[in-house]
């Protein structure tokens, strides 16, 4: 018996119907091993050693596979063709072979990107071994990502500052905050269009005016109605005579898009389906599994040459020759990688739309098929047709443009969405000729503004990380939940996001304390560097000390940077979004407001807190509304410090806590203890206490010590008494204190 092991059990059940008897094809469940979740689990002073254990609740699994392995004669890994593909079946190896099961068994790495018969088959039938550079490109992200969650996320949580950092998601959020303080600080600036309905033969048709004056007439040359008035008025008023002057016909071609990637699919599919990334990536994943299309991890354009033969002989029995190129299109990948480079995201079968499909499975593949299909149809034809139109006083020039579409190609099947802009409408004029005189019956002054950037939706932010290579197929679906996951961003009813206050605050940090971790260059660099580490051109352990020396220089510069000081470069980072151009003046004290973080999230609070109350809580929109009771919390004396840190009176007296720790604090009262303070108690906390002398006992002859920190705060100690105090005392203090404790014992 052969054992063949694959990710998911429904790809299982496919696969041992296609292989039949003598084969027994089980499922890993995606990752069976992953590293030791605690700190220290990737040894930096170790050339980056890792120590990994079975992921929780895949011993059953593990176990299923060992019992099988018994029974079989041979082991084939047939985990996905990727990165973290070739990882899994690197694990298994490494598991197998560190139980001793693989003595006198032959083990194969095989991967194929179609689950069809023919492709399981072939790829059994060429074995390989497991591509040790591609397993080196896991180790390097894999370590990466785990030591900047366990170095920079314990910064943001003790400092409310958010819920976690990564090399990716990091920008993704700063991108959209940059583009939603692009918004903000955008000037809207008028300008106006001058249209003009235009008659020949009674045929109306529209232009607009390009020349005036003999000044070329653009975008931004009209700036007002005044403007608009006077050229109206030399022109003429309505049944003005104009000439035909100029006339330009040309055909023009539209090609067809390419064959879906991963990136192209989650784009078009949030902009025709209306999809999220992860929504996209789960429906894809069930069609691969099920045999229906290519493996959906990819950022191929190409073709295999019996699909693209599969595909023209479709094309023409069903749309006719005509519809055929003459020469199959080829399309430019922008794969780096081309060890994961395979093919583009296709039908395993074109004669007819998959049957028995349903719901997002059913609307993907009716997306895929289409987007196929079109890619290998001829282009669509154009006939373009432009005039000039003078006014007979030599005044202005109009300019009249058409475009009628004189073969569908491609768009007979399907064309390809844009985000922000506006298709040109096909739109016919009428027949023209050099000398023709024109009639303009009415002219169409409009006023128009700048607009901002958009904001990002799924598809462009995708997009845009694509465009700076930030990012690769089986991350982007992950990047976009995150974001939403951990409250950074929000989605409006157009599926735009929009930074939330935590996201503010998160982006404004790290743009300040950990720049190469938001910027998109860096951050570019080390995708390159783990595609190099892929093709075999960098070596890992080069490839982690790129990386981890400047950005463990930068955790250890944050680390020792005043509460007080990530503070004021939020409020300067956020103060347009939160204020605009208003002042930011306490309205009970005239103090200064801004920025405060507690473990309820952001709010605005005034700079004389304690003795002013004045808080503002932000809304979604973190527009400054009323705060709640349970924005700063005033009762028995507590007071919510901010970074989640409260100062309390308790049983034995004043103690400072962040929900873990509790120190006591008996030196300081409400109106004295402060952020600094008690982050300062806090961080002392598990110190062991250097113990200071103060001098010798003469009754004892014993030392005396103080020590600063403890239990219950500073105390003196002497042959095993000790006392409590709220500062060093001098040496006849110290002795009073001890003698009159040990009388008392």
């Amino acid at each position: 018996m052969n054992l063949l092991i694959v990710e998911s059990p429904s790809k299982a059940k496919t696969i041992e119907k296609y292989l039949g008897a003598g084969w027994r094809v089980i499922a890993s469940v995606g990752h069976v091993r992953d590293l030791v979740p605690e700190n220290g689990s990737v040894d930096t002073q170790n050339n980056f050693k890792m120590r990994w254990q079975i992921m929780p609740g895949k011993e059953k699994q593990i176990k299923l596979i060992t019992d099988e392995l018994k029974k079989a004669d041979a082991v084939y890994l047939a985990s996905d063709p990727d990165r973290e593909g070739e990882a899994i079946a690197w694990h298994l190896l490494d598991i197998l072979k560190s139980k001793k099961l693989l003595k006198d068994k032959k083990v194969y790495r095989v991967a194929f990107h179609e689950i069809t018969k023919k492709a399981v088959q072939t790829a059994i039938e060429n074995p390989r071994e497991i591509d040790i550079n591609l397993v080196d490109a896991y180790l390097v992200r894999r370590a990466l990502d785990y030591l900047i969650g366990f170095s920079i996320s314990p910064l943001l949580w003790r400092r409310n500052l958010g819920k976690s950092a990564g090399r990716v998601q990091s920008v993704a959020v700063k991108l959209v905050v940059d583009r939603e303080k692009e918004i903000e600080s955008f000037v809207a600036k008028e300008y106006w269009s001058v249209g003009a309905v235009c008659n020949i033969n009674n045929n109306k048709f529209n232009a607009n005016l390009s020349q005036f004056n003999g000044q070329k007439i653009e975008k931004m040359t009209i700036e007002n109605k005044n403007q608009v008035d006077e050229i109206l008025t030399k022109i003429g008023q309505p049944d003005v005579l104009a000439t035909v002057i100029n006339i330009d016909k040309k055909k023009t071609l539209r090609k067809p898009a390419a064959p879906f990637t991963t990136s192209t699919l989650q784009q078009e599919a949030a902009r025709k389906l209306f999809f999220a990334s992860k929504r996209t990536m789960s429906a894809a994943q069930k069609l691969y599994e099920s045999g229906h299309i290519t493996y959906m991890r990819t950022d191929a354009t190409n073709l295999n040459a019996d699909a693209v033969n599969e595909i023209r002989k479709f094309i023409a029995n069903e749309y006719g020759d005509n519809f055929v190129p003459k020469n199959p299109n080829i399309y430019a990948t922008k794969s780096k990688n081309a060890q994961e480079a395979h093919e583009a995201i296709r039908p395993t079968h074109f004669d007819m739309p998959a049957k028995n499909l349903s719901g997002d499975e059913a609307k993907l593949y009716d997306l895929i098929w289409k987007r196929t299909i079109a890619c290998q149809m001829t282009n669509a034809e154009f006939d373009s047709v432009s005039a000039d139109i003078e006014t007979n006083n030599k005044i202005s020039v109009f300019h009249a443009t058409g475009s009628t579409r004189l073969f569908d190609g491609f768009m007979k099947v399907y064309t390809e969405d844009k985000d922000d802009e506006d298709e040109k409408k096909e739109s016919k004029l009428p027949v023209l000729n050099l000398g023709d005189v024109i009639n303009i019956s009415e002219f169409i002054p409009e006023q128009h503004f700048t607009q901002a950037p958009p904001r990002y939706t799924e598809a462009s932010l995708v997009k845009k990380l694509e465009e700076l290579g930030i990012g690769r197929p089986s991350t982007y679906a992950t990047i976009m939940s995150t974001i939403v996951d951990r409250n950074y961003v929000e989605q409006d009813k157009q599926h735009r996001f929009h930074p939330t206050s935590g996201g503010w605050v998160i982006a404004s940090y790290l743009s300040k304390y950990f720049t190469d971790l938001v910027d998109v260059n860096f951050t570019a660099k080390t995708e390159d560097t783990l595609d190099d580490v892929s093709n075999g051109k960098t070596d890992k352990i080069d490839a982690l000390n790129e990386f981890w020396n400047p950005t463990s220089n930068m955790i250890d510069g944050a680390r020792s940077v005043k509460t007080s000081d990530i503070i004021n470069e939020i409020n300067s980072f956020m103060h347009v979004h939160l204020f605009g151009n208003q002042d930011n003046v306490c309205p009970e004290c005239g103090g200064k407001l801004g920025i405060k973080l507690s473990k309820f999230g952001p709010f605005i609070g005034c700079a004389n807190y304690p003795k002013c109350n004045y808080t503002k809580q932000l809304n979604k929109d973190d527009k400054i509304v009323q705060a709640t009771e349970s924005s700063v919390e005033r009762k028995s004396g507590n007071i919510d410090l901010g970074d989640g840190i409260e100062f309390r009176i308790g049983k034995f007296g004043p103690y400072v806590t962040d929900g873990v720790k509790n120190v006591s604090a008996k030196q300081y009262t409400t109106d004295t203890i402060t952020l600094e303070i008690a982050h300062d108690l806090l961080h002392n906390a598990n110190k062991k206490s250097e113990p200071i002398k103060i001098g010798e006992n003469p009754e004892t002859k014993k030392m005396i010590y103080y020590y600063p920190t403890g239990r219950y705060g500073a105390y003196i100690s002497s042959n095993r008494v000790n006392v409590s105090v709220s500062q060093q005392p001098d040496l006849d203090t110290a002795i009073k204190l001890i003698n009159n404790k040990t009388k008392k014992k």
